[in-house]
């Protein structure tokens, strides 16, 4: 059976792609800063970025879970900001998801994204407090401890994707400053610890790659649950890789690299953190 995207689905990318690198550049996270952009998100929503999956006679596209996910593939490539997920799965259920005008969050495990942003929580979010995140341009609220509820596994998937956007996006960068930076007179990628750096970079993306496809098209829990794990891998490990390829200039604020790591932190313990995902399998076999 043919396993690549068809001409649709990647002509969706494609449009998506242009759609958020004309508005998310690489220095609009750090100008943005922590705050949410109404704006951005109406346009997200006129875009069909919430409404993608709802059927066309409820105002969306008609459009399946592989569909999504290639969509917030596109979102974690470029730090798009906000409770994507949580928004994007309310459309249809919560007036003003679908098209951008409400905000969308959900009691997530032990944590709540973007609490003091949002118009409506999902989930009991009662007793959450404000905590200092990693990742400085994602706000959180810590709940108070009691046992976690159970992942919707669509939520799992598409931050799984979120994060093999982010995996995607490091490993570009890391080979591009390879081949411009030089030392010694010729470019760092030049050296064999940087090409299996880079090389270790592209096979956990891509084993991540072949899990989130695959799991958007059989939709089951833990087939979803493996592909969060090899996500977060990707992402995180990538993430860290990319850092060491660029040295001290990846740990400064007008880097990207560093804010790819601390969203990918964040996102780790989203959805279904790993010691869930490991339970999950174990539970299968």
């Amino acid at each position: 059976m043919g396993f690549q995207p068809t001409e649709d689905q990647r002509a969706l990318r494609r449009g998506v792609r242009e759609l958020l690198e004309a508005r998310c550049g690489r220095d609009e996270p750090r100008a943005r800063g922590a705050g949410l952009d109404r704006a951005l998100w109406r346009e997200l929503g006129r875009a069909g970025f919430f409404s993608l999956r709802l059927p066309e006679a409820q105002g969306g596209a008609g459009l399946g879970l592989p569909e999504a996910a290639l969509v917030f593939e596109e979102a974690g490539r470029v730090l798009l900001p906000g409770p994507l997920v949580a928004t994007h799965l309310a459309a249809g259920a919560v007036p003003g998801a679908a098209d951008g005008s409400a905000v969308v969050t959900r009691a997530d495990g032990g944590l709540v994204p973007w609490l003091e942003e949002a118009d409506v929580v999902l989930g009991d979010a009662s007793g959450a407090v404000p905590v200092r995140s990693v990742d400085p341009l994602t706000p959180l609220h810590r709940l108070p401890p009691g046992p976690p509820g159970e992942p919707e596994p669509a939520a799992v998937l598409l931050t799984a994707a979120e994060q093999l956007g982010s995996a995607g996006r490091t490993l570009a960068t890391a080979v591009r400053y390879a081949k411009e930076r030089e030392q010694f007179g010729r470019p760092i990628g030049a050296f064999q610890a940087v090409k299996h750096l880079c090389a270790g970079m592209l096979v956990r993306t891509e084993l991540a790659r072949a899990a989130v496809y695959a799991a958007a098209v059989t939709a089951d829990p833990v087939e979803i649950a493996g592909a969060k794990l090899l996500a977060d891998e990707a992402a995180v490990q990538g993430a860290r890789d990319c850092l060491q390829v660029h040295g001290g200039m990846g740990f400064t604020w007008e880097a990207e690299v560093h804010l790819h790591l601390k969203r990918a932190w964040v996102r780790a313990e989203l959805g279904q953190p790993a010691a869930r995902a490991e339970e999950a399998l174990a539970a299968a076999l």
